[in-house]
Order: structure tokens, then sequence, then C-alpha cells
């Protein structure tokens, strides 16, 4: 993995890591277009060039999975906040959460010959198509959030030009690590995770969470639960682990709908701690003592930043990785401001 800070709006450097581990995601092995890599392609200077890049104000097509999520209305402003500073005309497509409908409105967007794409897959695994549906009208990928399931771009012979979004594994780690100091280092800690399993990003939550966690020996994780990145669903999928695991006294939420959902799920009286990816404007207390967030906002307008610098003749980074906002008791997460 190969990180560098972009260039970023004034106010926002100050949110950027620059770190040198392992990635989140491969950039693919290449298409019938590129012909490698998206990384050595973007390395070589062979990232394809659509006509419309050239014009006046040229078009970028964004897709993203819904609004009902906090995070994507935030993140769907800062794609539009940015294009209008940048001078690119935007046309954003939701998918309401359908595989199927995010590939039909990334090819009709493609058939307009956009400069590029902005991906925020509603799934890893089929965002691979519409990467490969891209990749053969010529068009570069720029994702954000989702990474895209590595062994699908392959199988796709598909890539993308980059990679931008929250360093996962920090966060998932920073959760871990405000846990052992609130509790204690060697406190006895039973973990239940309201998760969503097949996605690249709460995989690599859980994976970072479990690493820092395992520094006590006295802390294991008992139950994961698939929160479905839904309140509903987490609510559900909550009382159904507490149910069956009594002993759970912490609860790891590797997004912010499945904060929402575990905290409804618990009694007022519950001795059980909820940590993890933060629920947009629930103050936190007690019960929900710490969480970490993401600027969705800030990451719509760095996706179009980078494709400007592009544009304009810079070489992108293959993997951009921004540091995750730390906020504990009393505090309350903005809008904007969600796991």
């Amino acid at each position: 993995m190969k990180l560098r800070i972009p260039a970023l709006a004034a106010g926002l450097a100050a949110t950027t890591l620059v770190l040198g581990a392992c990635g989140a995601v491969d950039t693919g092995t290449g298409s019938s277009n590129s012909g490698s890599s998206g990384a050595a392609t973007a390395a070589s200077g062979e990232i394809p060039r659509p006509e419309s890049c050239d014009d006046e104000t040229p078009f970028v097509a964004v897709a993203l999975p819904n609004l009902t999520n906090p995070y994507y209305v935030a993140m769907k402003a800062g794609f539009e906040e940015a294009a209008e500073a940048n001078g690119f005309e935007v046309e954003v497509q939701i998918a309401d959460d359908d595989d199927a409908n995010q590939l039909a409105q990334a090819q009709s967007m493609l058939q307009k010959k956009p400069c590029a794409l902005a991906l925020n897959a509603v799934k890893s695994e089929p965002g691979a198509a519409i990467v490969k549906a891209a990749n053969d009208a010529g068009v570069p990928v720029f994702t954000v959030n989702v990474g895209i399931d590595p062994e699908a771009l392959e199988s796709q012979g598909a890539s993308i030009v980059q990679y931008l979004g929250a360093d996962n594994t920090a966060g998932g780690r920073q959760t871990a690590e405000q846990v052992l100091a609130d509790l204690g280092a060697d406190a006895e800690i039973k973990v239940g995770f309201v998760t969503e399993p097949d996605e690249t990003p709460t995989q690599m939550r859980d994976a970072g969470f479990e690493e820092a966690l395992s520094a006590n020996p006295n802390a294991s994780v008992v139950a994961k639960v698939d929160g479905n990145v839904k309140p509903d669903d987490s609510l559900r999928a909550t009382t159904e682990m507490l149910s069956g695991n009594p002993d759970i006294n912490v609860i790891f939420a590797s997004t912010g709908p499945a904060a929402y959902g575990a905290l409804q799920a618990l009694g007022a009286n519950s001795a059980v701690k909820v940590y993890g990816f933060c629920a947009s404007e629930e103050t936190l207390t007690d019960a929900y003592p710490a969480c970490v967030a993401q600027e969705p906002n800030a990451y719509g307008q760095q996706v179009i930043e980078q494709i400007r610098a592009w544009v304009d003749g810079a070489e992108p980074e293959a993997e951009i990785l921004q540091s995750l906002k730390l906020f504990t008791v009393g505090q309350t997460p903005a809008p904007g401001e969600v796991g």
C-alpha cells in the first residue's frame, strides 16, 4: 500500500493521516482498456482520459448506495459542493441499496461519456461489475468508502484508479484501545459484535478491534451478528445476541446504524456498554462511552479534488486513507460525523 496526503480544501488537511501499513483494497488486475493494474496504470500515466474531461465543465458520474443513512446524505452534499467549486457538473444516482439497480444506473451514466465515475458501491463484490463496465467504456473509476473485492476485480479483469476512505483498521484499533482504557487493561470483557460480515470496511474495523483487544488476556469476542448496516436490523440482531449471550458487557458496533440499533436494544438499566463507529447526532453517555467518526462530506469533496487534480495532470495515488475522529462522554457527533 502506498499512501500520501492528497491536495485538500482549506481546513481539511488536519484530518488526514499518512500511513505506511497494509492497504484496504487492491486496485485490480487491469481491464480491456488499460491492460494493466490500476496502480501500474496510474503510475505510468495510462489512465483512460475521456474526451469529456476537456469540456469547459466536465461531467462526473457519482453512484451512491442510499440516502437513508446520514453518511450518504453528507457525502452527496460533499460531491455537489466540491463539483461546483472545481468546475465540474455531477450527476448523483442513488441505488436504494440494490446492486442490480446501481449497475443499471452506472451503465446509464456511462452512456453519457463522463470524465470519471466516482463509485461508492452498495456491496464490495457486485461493485466489480460496475468497475468493469466503466473500464469497457474507457472511463476511470475513483472509489470511495466501500472497497471493491480484489478477487471480484480479478475475475472481471477490471481495475480502479483510486480508493479513498477511512482508515478502517486503525478505527477499529482506536475503539478497542478506548475500551481498554475505560474498563481496565486486565478487566473481564466479553464483547459482542454488531457488524456487516460481507463488506470490506467492516471486516477491517472488526479485525482492528480484535487486534487491539488481544492486549488484554481477559477480553474476548463471544458473538458476532449481522446488523446489515440498518438500525432496525441491528436492533433485532442485538436483542437476539444478548439473549443468547447474557455475559456480554461490551458491544462493538462497526457502523453508525449498528450503533443506533444496539443502543435501542438495551434497556435503561442495562450494564452493557456500546462502543464503535458513531451514530450521527447521538450524544455520548456512560452507556455509550466512545465512538469514532468518519467525515463523509469531506470524502466526497476530496474525491472531486482528486479527479480535478488528475484532469489537470497530477498522478493519482492508488489509496488514500483518512484518520477517524474520537468522541467521548458528553460530546455529540455532528450530522456529517458518522460511522
